[in-house]
């Protein structure tokens, strides 16, 4: 289906369900192989009477199409139909559907190993030290898998992205700085005796038309796995919604591999939307998959049409399959490493199931200054390109780092939650040729310490000996701990510290941000079989998570309510 009035197209899911954007008064045009087209105006918000034509025996059928549910955003719907089969399909807790298209292939996708972070004795390990992550592929490359109903490997999920999925209430900057930071303590929710810290960082929102100028490549995947609907056809639907927020003095470039690397549209002013539209309708996919050559001929592209001031990012768009030339993980970080010091960032956006590449897709974003997501759906593209499209593809800081260094008076052991690929040794806090990830206009990144106090015993903890040689010392300092930050201008070269003391009060009344987060961090802890879980069953996360809900202006906390109860009944029927 189309809507020719702004360009959206879809196709169904397995059970006839599809997405669409759409004012009403909009002309929809529906396909169907073997009928012909038809052309219908959407008058209201309630049915649409679809007839199509067979082509062969000219036999007119009828299907009824249910608006199901709607959402309004800047007087645009995102509207839910069923033509397939007439029948009216249940709506989501929220106004956003998903797609369900079946892999009949095995499972040929990869993913980074992932050992979960334990325990560290203070007196031994006083210092805590790691890169933000601004990433959030995992968590709706899980909830395409919960909704399909197919098993969640392991080490698909990262605790940390399906945390900074959400929005949290985290006030703006009032200082000097890109970003401002915010810390809560509470009790631990799987842990009764422990206790959980909260860190935030909110990432300072610059109104779209104060944004730099943009010097952007889209760098597409055109090659023979990319020739399924929720693959190219998404992509090209996907890009057109950030094509429509160019400027006149943006920049648009395009370049495609298959089995070679082209450019198929010169540097195009953002005004020019159609042209670009254009060149995104014809691309086609066929052949295999030369990456590095692509990644190549887009870096020399953007390298070209430098902006000094501007703002120059390549945008990688592919299922990871890469078969060609330098293909494998540790060629491709090669490859982005060399390619990053030309001041050029990177956005990857993942797509499709059954081959998709999420090991090598995250190798690219993190050694090549640069954020990944995956798409899944039409909601999500207007999520990561669309109202979040400052923070995709701005970035206001770089090498952003943290350090937490624990009052060994207060707290026992200490452990980060998630974050695991993001580790990094203490002395590599102070070290600005040490690469860290970046911050986006209006980002939130939240990171959770599950901390033992000092006095508990803890089946976590193993027996060691006193230390010969170390002092204890006592204070009567009320620190539970002090948080550092470092980063860097997006063009800096000498990065700037910020330092935070939390005492060790703890709220009786946590914030609905924080019993959300814990949710959320419980779920994911469970799909992995964390063994600091403690027991913890999915109806108590269901239970934190709806008193966590709050406002939820855009349904998606109620969505992640939703997938957590899908995936109580898909094991319960297992």
């Amino acid at each position: 289906m189309e809507n020719r009035n702004n360009g959206e197209t879809t196709w169904t899911g397995t059970q006839g369900e599809f997405i669409v954007k759409a004012h009403v008064g909009d002309s929809l045009w529906f396909y169907k192989e073997g009928y012909a087209t038809v052309k219908l105006k959407l008058s209201s918000l309630d049915k649409l009477l679809v007839e199509m034509e067979e082509c062969e025996e000219c036999e007119t059928t009828s299907q009824i199409v249910d608006i199901i549910a709607f959402e309004e955003m800047e007087e645009e719907f995102f509207i839910s139909f069923d033509y397939s089969t007439g029948a009216r399909i249940p709506p989501p807790p929220s106004s956003y559907s998903y797609s369900n298209f079946s892999v009949t292939e095995p499972s040929n996708e990869s993913y980074a190993s992932i050992s979960e972070n334990g325990f560290r004795r203070v007196f031994s390990s006083p210092l805590s030290t790691f890169s933000i992550d601004v990433d959030r592929a995992s968590y709706s490359n899980i909830r395409r898998m919960i909704d399909q109903g197919t098993p969640v490997p392991k080490d698909a999920v990262k605790v940390e992205e399906m945390i900074n999925y959400f929005d949290y209430e985290y006030p703006q900057p009032t200082d000097e700085h890109p970003f401002a930071v915010h810390t809560e303590v509470g009790n631990c929710p799987w842990n009764k005796d422990h206790r959980l810290v909260k860190i935030g960082i909110q990432g300072k929102e610059i109104p779209q038309e104060d944004l730099p100028a943009s010097n952007l490549v889209f760098l597409i995947d055109v090659s023979g796995s990319m020739d399924t609907p929720n693959k190219l056809p998404l992509l090209k639907s996907a890009f057109k919604l950030l094509v429509k927020q160019l400027r006149p003095h943006d920049r648009v470039s395009i370049v495609v591999y298959a089995g070679a690397a082209g450019l198929v549209l010169p540097p195009t002013k953002g005004s020019d939307k159609v042209t670009i539209m254009e060149a995104l309708d014809n691309l086609r996919a066929g052949g295999s998959t030369a990456g590095g050559a692509g990644i190549e001929l887009a870096y020399k592209i953007a390298e070209e049409n430098m902006l000094k001031k501007g703002n120059n990012r390549v945008i990688l768009a592919t299922d990871g399959d890469f078969n060609v030339g330098r293909s494998s993980d540790s060629a491709m970080e090669q490859l982005i490493t060399q390619k990053r010091r030309s001041g050029i960032f990177l956005t990857c956006l993942g797509v499709g199931m059954g081959n998709y590449k999420d090991s090598k897709l995250e190798t690219l974003a993190d050694k090549g200054n640069g954020n990944h997501a995956y798409i899944d759906t039409m909601q999500e593209a207007q999520k990561i390109l669309g109202s979040e499209f400052g923070g995709t593809l701005f970035t206001i800081a770089k090498d952003v780092k943290i350090q937490v260094e624990f009052n060994p008076q207060k707290v026992q052991a200490y452990r980060l939650v998630g974050y695991e690929n993001r580790l990094l040794n203490a002395e590599d806090f102070r070290d600005d040729t040490k690469d860290a990830g970046e911050l986006g206009s209006g980002h939130r990144v939240t990171a959770l310490y599950e901390l033992i106090p000092v006095g508990v015993k803890s089946k976590f903890l193993k027996a060691v000996d006193t230390l010969k040689y170390s002092k204890s010392v006592t204070s009567s300092n009320a620190e539970l701990l002090t948080v550092k930050f470092r980063y860097k201008k997006p063009k800096g070269k000498t990065s700037v510290e910020i330092i935070r003391p939390v005492d060790s009060y703890i709220s009786e009344h946590p914030s609905e941000d924080f019993q959300f987060t814990s949710a959320v961090a419980m779920f994911g802890m469970y799909l992995r079989e964390s063994e600091y879980l403690n027991g913890i069953s999915k109806e108590g996360i269901i239970e934190l998570a709806q008193k966590g809900k709050g406002v939820d202006r855009d349904g998606y906390r109620g969505e992640f309510i939703r997938l957590v109860k899908t995936h109580r009944k898909q094991r319960i029927e297992n």
